[in-house]
């Protein structure tokens, strides 16, 4: 993201390929090492773990990966986000807008609701499949592949959301420079991703070293959901000079602990006061 070298970065621990609970040096398994860059602060593994085809980790059917509910069209769906980009900058009906990493299309259909004309792409052939079949998207309008083999024209969306998918890319600083060839001059593009800075990690990382273990929670990059990176506000700060964006605005989204519900009471309003929540939203405007 920064352009840094290795030597700038630092072994922050090592990452089991299944849950680690409170004693990962007991389990069996296979380690990769967790890297931090000291310049911009993200968070990936070291090696990365390569499928011999995205439908290793991503080819399930929808229906084992999430609960019957979620094939059901939310009017919320992705509603606090289309609010905060109209507030960003006014779009005419019919604005082009693009979802990188589709799923079941729901957020196609919300932005289609908002007055967009939506477009998107999707990895994982079955979840590409139910979107057409089951969620009622053309299929003139979403393509099946990945970012790496998927060409627009130049100039073309209004916006483009990465909603949870940055940190599935193996390139994320040319998925970003890719994307910002299909966005018009002055048009948003929104990322979503997990934080490197989430005060949970932090805490579990200083059990971890308190118990004399130097393993880390930071990402699953051998499990599902099969996270590569985290992400600081920084890493975009260094990446805007070289991918041609400015930060239009950055938040972080805040929800439980995943702990017993006796640390929620005092940790949720820690991570609003100190910007430490599990997830990093940031709005980006192409110069």
């Amino acid at each position: 993201m920064c352009g840094s070298s290795t030597a700038e970065h630092k072994i922050l621990g090592k990452r089991l390929n299944h849950s680690q609970g409170k004693n990962p040096s007991k389990k069996i398994g296979i380690t990769v090492s967790i890297i931090k860059c000291k310049n911009c602060g993200l968070i990936y593994s070291n090696p990365q773990p390569i499928p011999a085809s995205l439908q290793d980790h991503y080819g399930v059917p929808p229906e084992e990966y999430w609960k019957k509910e979620y094939f059901v069209i939310n009017d919320q769906y992705f509603k606090n986000e289309i609010t905060t980009l109209m507030k960003l900058q006014s779009f005419n009906k019919g604005a082009k807008a693009l979802d990188i990493g589709a799923g079941l299309g729901k957020c196609m259909i919300a932005l289609a609701n908002a007055g967009f004309d939506s477009y998107g792409f999707e990895p994982s052939k079955p979840f590409y499949e139910r979107a057409i079949q089951k969620m009622g998207i053309q299929s003139e309008k979403l393509k099946l592949g990945a970012i790496e083999d998927i060409e627009y024209p130049n100039d073309h969306f209004d916006f483009i959301t990465f909603g949870a998918v940055l940190e599935h890319l193996y390139s994320p600083s040319e998925s970003i420079y890719k994307a910002m060839t299909w966005l018009k001059s002055g048009g948003i593009m929104h990322i979503e991703v997990p934080s490197a800075d989430w005060l949970v990690s932090k805490l579990f990382n200083t059990f971890y070293r308190l118990t004399g273990t130097d393993y880390v929670t930071n990402l699953s990059p051998m499990h599902e959901p099969f996270h590569l990176y985290e992400f600081s506000l920084k890493s975009f700060e260094s990446n805007a000079p070289s991918n041609g964006y400015e930060i239009a605005l950055s938040n972080y989204y805040v929800c439980q602990t995943y702990l017993s519900s006796f640390f929620d009471w005092f940790l949720v309003p820690i991570m609003k006061a100190t910007n430490s929540g599990m997830q990093l939203c940031v709005w980006l405007r192409k110069k």
